[in-house]
């Protein structure tokens, strides 16, 4: 039984954490079970060493016997070795167990993720997931030494109880009540333990979170004179954290320490018990070097029993943050009407805009948000009551929406990799040629609505989505230009670049409907105008929106609508409202005026 990239993890049990660590046994049950023998034998065999030392000496080594000395500990021997292989491949076993459950976790969270979707960022921080796949799922598959190691220990516990039991039933009974005695001493302490760390995962996510939008903002923040604030801030939560962080120490600690203090005790209880036996004649010499033997073979069960507990207590709070991440469900698709078949108007009640189709409009407001909202609203990413064509968006399936209008966020991730797969070329094809956008020829013609191109035009199409972004001198500057590794969030590239690349992406995909937000802010003046003038050419006939305050973007739209307070106030060409809307021209005016001092202070990006 095994678990590869392609296989399908399973339906997780999500009714709580003991039962999602059950879920993960129940996936690789043989693989357990043979754990669980393997060192359930191991450990007895543990034990068995003293037995048999215990006959060499009663009948072998007192009696002056050489023959059975030899048998005895030929016999020894023997238990040795095979013990030493069942301890390879108990732990071999084990390594599997454990790295099973975690790759399983990781596919069915990963999984999860990308069913929520764009319902994703609403409902969870980037801290939570982050902690959820760096620390939980580690722990989680830690905890499942307890199939192995952990039933193992219970059955070389009873093995030497029995054994015990035929040295002196009162022995027997000490070792026998000895251990639930440890774990009713150690129960509080491991309920503490689960408290605390829940606590404290808590606490690590949001701060993850909040770290990776420092990352993100720091350049911001530094222009803004906040970075200072910021970074106060962040070192009080630093604090808190590590102070909670003391606080699961002292719990792990006193743990630890009883754990190796009281088996000690109750090892040395026993070891006296049977010193005073010998010494009074009610057990052999062989049987007091026996119960010496067993004395060290209990160490490993209980050591592995308590070991047992503290990796369960953790094992289950981490298995509680997975459970509750998986429980997050993105809102419910009930849509049940076909989308128009031909392209058709997007009406947004909300804000009167209205999009004709084949056209390129643009959105113009002093607020982003508002535009953005529209956006959203359009795309299908907030509930309204938008409708297209006809239909209202909330009455057509999800994915039918998605096949065919795509919203290109400004801020949207880019993975690390080659710069081909970045924008959405698999770096497998051989066609994602290093120099294939340095072109600046027309754009290939476009496949079908909603068709993504493949085969032989992936090429071309690629060619022409970084020509129509203007970012052939990204590649071209790159020193394996499209072959070239990108970081994660192109953090290697400057704003502009990066702004390009998404829009390239977007532009490759050649949706039916494309609204964008912003598209061109980061880029100098003549950037912008080579942007604005291919970009239309890469979109004729195509319905196209534009949430942007920039002249040389307006210039080139069909249709500008003005909104004010989130609501349109104006409609017509870019001339037609710098001429009849005073407003408009002092917001776009103003917006020429920032554009015209961004290219006097910095070179083109």
């Amino acid at each position: 039984m095994r678990i590869d990239a392609y296989e399908d993890p399973g339906a997780p049990d999500r009714r709580g954490g003991w039962r999602y660590l059950a879920w993960l046994v129940r996936r690789q049950w043989p693989r357990c079970l043979a754990g669980a023998v393997l060192a359930s034998v191991w450990m007895v065999l543990l034990a068995a060493t003293p037995y048999l030392m215990a006959r060499a000496v009663d009948h072998g080594l007192e009696p002056g016997d050489l023959g059975a000395l030899a048998g005895w500990t030929g016999a020894m021997v023997a238990v040795g070795g095979v013990n030493a292989w069942l301890g390879m491949m108990r732990h071999r076993t084990m390594t599997k167990v454990r790295m099973d459950a975690n790759f399983r976790t990781v596919k069915v969270v990963v999984g999860h993720a990308t069913r929520l979707g764009a319902a994703l960022r609403g409902q969870v921080g980037t801290g939570e997931v982050v902690t959820i796949g760096v620390g939980d799922v580690q722990t989680i598959s830690t905890s499942l030494t307890a199939v192995g190691p952990g039933v193992g220990a219970v059955v070389a516990y009873a093995a030497v109880g029995g054994l015990m039991l035929s040295v002196s039933p009162r022995l027997a009974l000490v070792v026998l009540l000895g251990v639930p005695a440890l774990g009713v001493l150690l129960g509080p302490l491991m309920g503490r333990l689960q408290g605390r760390e829940a606590e404290y995962r808590e606490r690590q996510s949001v701060l993850t979170a909040r770290i990776g939008d420092l990352a993100g903002g720091l350049r911001v923040l530094n222009g803004l004179g906040g970075k200072g604030l910021v970074a106060d801030a962040f070192r009080r939560d630093s604090g808190r954290l590590r102070e909670q962080g003391y606080r699961v120490g002292a719990v792990t600690s006193w743990i630890q320490a009883l754990g190796v203090g009281l088996p000690v005790l109750f090892l040395a209880l026993v070891t006296w018990l049977g010193a005073r036996q010998a010494a009074q004649g009610h057990i052999s010499v062989g049987e007091l070097v026996s119960v010496y033997g067993y004395v060290v073979a209990l160490g490993w069960p209980v050591a592995f029993l308590i070991e047992m507990g503290h990796q369960l207590s953790r094992g289950v709070v981490a298995a509680r943050r997975v459970v509750a991440f998986l429980g997050l469900e993105p809102a419910p698709d009930e849509g049940t009407r076909d989308a128009p078949a031909e392209p058709s108007v997007l009406y947004d009640p909300a804000s009167g805009v209205r999009i004709t189709p084949g056209r390129l409009t643009a959105l113009v407001t002093a607020h982003p948000s508002d535009a953005t909202g529209i956006l959203d609203r359009l795309g299908r990413y907030t509930p309204s009551d938008a409708t297209w064509g006809d239909i209202p968006l909330a009455e057509i399936p999800l994915t039918q929406v998605r096949a065919r209008i795509l919203v290109a966020d400004p801020e949207a991730d880019l993975f690390a990799g080659t710069l081909s797969a970045v924008i959405g070329v698999p770096d497998t094809d051989p066609r994602g040629a290093g120099n294939c956008a340095t072109s600046h020829n027309a754009p290939a013609p476009a496949p079908a609505p909603g068709q993504q191109p493949t085969g032989a035009d992936e090429a071309p199409h690629l060619t022409a989505a970084i020509n129509a972004a203007a970012a052939e001198d990204i590649v071209r500057a790159l020193p394996d230009g499209l072959k070239t590794q990108v970081a994660a969030q192109a953090r290697d590239l400057s704003g502009g670049q990066r702004q390009r690349i998404r829009l390239a992406r977007a532009l490759l995909t050649d949706p039916e409907v494309l609204l964008a937000a912003e598209p061109t802010s980061a880029l100098d003046a003549h950037t912008e105008a080579t942007v604005a003038d291919r970009l239309r050419a890469a979109r004729q006939g195509r319905t196209t929106v534009l949430a942007a305050t920039s002249p040389l973007l307006l210039d080139r739209a069909d249709v500008v609508h003005h909104l004010v307070d989130g609501k349109v106030a104006a409609t017509g060409t870019h001339r037609e409202l710098l001429d009849s809307e005073p407003g408009y021209r002092a917001l776009v005016a103003r917006d020429a005026e920032d554009g015209e001092a961004a290219e006097e202070g910095e070179p083109a990006r």
